[in-house]
């Protein structure tokens, strides 16, 4: 990935972005090509010595039996938005910008593992659903649902493992313009509903 040294992300943000729950994309090349597919992930730190990626894909999908050749590759993507010209201060003064994108995002590269057994991914799927239904009033657990029935839905299912060897992110958010710019920016997200873009991913 093309970092600039003013958009190299700090070690904090590459911490939210693996830690946050959501989805990457998985991508392996193998003998027939490159592969790619979204997962919803879940960061394991206490895995070799960087962490892991621990995910879930379908039985079916190739992509977990095709071995990568050399290191597969997880693409994680945070908050991104489209920058308006109109939100800089400076357009008012000399009227030399351009739209552009903000965003962060970290290429988590690593060796992938297969794992194929029931007691793994009951444990995956459970931490997974935990992650995302916390919080909520009446929350879903794995154990609501018949125990064949999920026991059906593990045997579809194979869990795949990226430990991490290296990580490259980036974070672009108006660390190349002005304060004044960058003000601008956080208000025309926060005029468009976008507050968390606001408030947490621009960097004046």
């Amino acid at each position: 990935m093309y970092i600039p040294a003013h958009f190299a992300a700090s070690p904090q943000t590459v911490q939210n972005l693996l830690a946050s729950p959501g989805a990457a994309n998985l991508v392996t090349m193998t003998d027939q090509g490159l592969l790619a597919t979204l997962l919803p992930v879940v960061f394991n730190p206490a895995v070799g010595k960087c962490g892991a990626l621990q995910a879930h894909m379908a039985r079916n999908n190739p992509q977990w039996s095709l071995a990568p050749v050399g290191e597969a590759l997880a693409i994680i993507q945070g908050a991104d938005d489209y920058i308006l010209p109109s939100w800089y201060a400076s357009k008012a003064g000399h009227g030399r910008v351009v739209p552009t994108w903000n965003y962060s995002t970290a290429h988590v590269y690593g060796e992938l593992v297969v794992h194929d057994d029931a007691a793994w991914l009951g444990r995956h799927v459970r931490h997974l659903t935990g992650l995302h239904e916390g919080g909520r009033e009446d929350p879903w657990a794995v154990d609501d649902a018949p125990e064949k029935y999920i026991a059906g839905q593990l045997r579809a299912i194979v869990g795949v493992e990226l430990v991490i060897t290296r990580i490259d992110a980036k974070e672009k958010l108006s660390q190349n313009r002005s304060a004044a710019d960058a003000e601008g920016v956080a208000a025309g997200l926060r005029a468009a509903g976008r507050e968390a873009s606001a408030v947490e991913r621009v960097r004046p």
